[in-house]
């Protein structure tokens, strides 16, 4: 019984120290989702509010500008993928993965190929372990993305919707990531980013098609040049927008997938102390039975001899 005592003893040891590191990584994981939570807020208006700006001038203007117009027969459609860099975090990876599955397997219905861009060593492995192809990917800044890495992805997008489609350019552009609603709440969501969908036609510049109104516009040097300016602008916003969506989706998976293990680990440890308890009880009435037995062995041979 000794024996199996120390087992126990050695378990509990072992499962306090992974408790401790769970710990600790469920404290990061919140210090960190505030930071997040602050600039996914700061950003979101800002992704907002350009897209609103993209969309009136798409709207207030009879051009047919390449990134608001739909091709007539889309063949290709690019697809950004944004994962995390780092595991323990739940679901969180495979639920954005399926939910780009789901997309490509859209697309693929629609008779459109998909070309993948994918952000994330997770997201990189899993599409490396099945043998498809990437055109682009980008690692290591998914914890605290910045401007300057949504720019650089960016930069690749739009480079391949403005390559003619004979050329190995796309049609479309979509991104797949996870949106942040709440600390308990985050969700996998596909949004397509080009071309723009415009709520009212160029043909209808006073009115949205809801009755409201809007105002008439006068471009200096031209809509295609106002255009050309603040679309790159919008692509960067929301790719910036979905970067920070998605790292505080993820921070905050780890941090309920940490708790979840410190609280299991803690229920491991009450449950093993009580088996050690009972191991060392079974060692003393072990011992008080072999105490008692031997005292009584030499009474016995005390009688015996008188």
């Amino acid at each position: 019984m000794g024996s199996q005592l120390r087992v126990y003893k050695r378990r509990i040891r072992s499962v306090t120290a992974t408790k401790k590191i769970t710990k600790a990584m469920e404290m990061i994981a919140a210090s960190r989702i505030i930071k997040a939570q602050r600039q996914v807020a700061a950003s979101t208006p800002y992704a907002s509010e350009l897209t609103r700006a993209v969309t009136a001038v798409a709207t207030g203007s009879t051009t047919r500008h390449p990134l608001t117009t739909e091709a007539e027969r889309p063949t290709r459609a690019a697809m950004l993928l944004i994962t995390s860099d780092r595991g323990l975090a739940g679901g969180y990876t495979s639920n954005v993965i399926k939910a780009a599955e789901q997309l490509t397997e859209r697309l693929d219905g629609q008779g459109k190929e998909v070309v993948s861009f994918v952000v994330g060593r997770k997201g990189v492995g899993y599409y490396g372990f099945r043998n498809r192809p990437i055109a682009q990917s980008w690692t290591g800044f998914t914890d605290a993305p910045t401007y300057a890495d949504a720019k650089e992805v960016s930069a690749a997008l739009i480079d391949a919707f403005t390559t003619e489609t004979a050329e190995g350019g796309v049609d479309e552009l979509y991104i797949v990531y996870t949106e942040f609603l709440s600390m308990l709440t985050q969700t996998p969501v596909d949004r397509r980013l080009l071309p723009l969908s415009l709520e009212g036609g160029a043909d209808e510049p006073e009115s949205t098609g809801k009755g409201e109104l809007l105002p008439l516009y006068e471009f200096e040097p031209s809509a295609d040049g106002v255009l050309d300016a603040l679309l790159p602008r919008y692509v960067e916003s929301r790719v910036y927008n979905a970067l920070l969506q998605a790292a505080a989706s993820k921070h905050a998976a780890t941090r309920r997938a940490m708790k979840s293990a410190t609280d299991n680990a803690e229920e491991l440890i009450k449950s093993l102390t009580r088996l050690a308890n009972a191991a060392r009880q079974a060692d003393i009435t072990q011992e008080i039975s072999e105490i008692v037995g031997g005292v009584e062995a030499l009474a016995g041979a005390a009688a015996g001899s008188d």
